[in-house]
């Protein structure tokens, strides 16, 4: 069975999308996926399916989340071989060496054209750096995320589709995670 790692958007993040690990990692069994297995506290899920795809995966996950949950929020699926893919092409290799807190790897739902980064970059109020590929972002934050102008509602608007970020620590984490799954 393929491995797969889920990001849910916005899940324990300001006050929001409350929902525990131990009851995410039960209810993902209980939906028949296998070994599953999660990280921190903000929707990270590493599991293995039968063949299917990620969009149907994504589909099942957010109709079921609300129905059985009572939470409507955002389900990013990708392949552990996806995720080796969006590691790999980080275009800021430094900032992943020397300051990894302050690097993000925004999920996408769909990828963005080069207008719409150049839309995005243009946009930019700091020192912010942002590059894409395929279905993912990759934000440099130099000053740090907590207070800088380029929110994720500011990505999604010049983007054009959904996002979740994790910080390139906890991306890499998901990586090893999927690794040994």
């Amino acid at each position: 069975m393929p491995t797969y790692l889920a990001f849910l958007r916005a899940v324990n993040v300001g006050g929001t999308g409350k929902l525990s690990m131990a009851d995410l990692k039960t209810w993902f069994t209980q939906l028949g996926l296998a070994d599953v297995r999660t990280l921190l506290q903000s929707g990270n899920v590493v599991f293995r399916a039968g063949r299917t795809t990620a969009e149907n995966l994504e589909q099942r996950l957010e109709t079921a989340a609300v129905k059985e949950l009572g939470l409507s929020t955002t389900f990013f699926i990708r392949t552990a071989d996806e995720w080796a893919d969006a590691l790999a092409h980080n275009p800021f290799p430094a900032a992943a060496e020397n300051a990894p807190s302050h690097l993000a790897l925004a999920v996408l739902k769909s990828a963005p054209t080069a207008a719409q980064v150049q839309s995005l970059q243009a946009a930019i109020k700091g020192r912010e750096q942002v590059r894409a590929h395929d279905r993912h972002a990759y934000i440099v934050y130099p000053d740090g995320m907590g207070t800088s102008k380029l929110t994720l509602a500011v990505i999604e608007q010049h983007l054009a589709t959904r996002a979740t970020a994790r910080n390139w620590n906890t991306a890499r984490k998901m990586a090893a995670l999927a690794a040994t799954t």
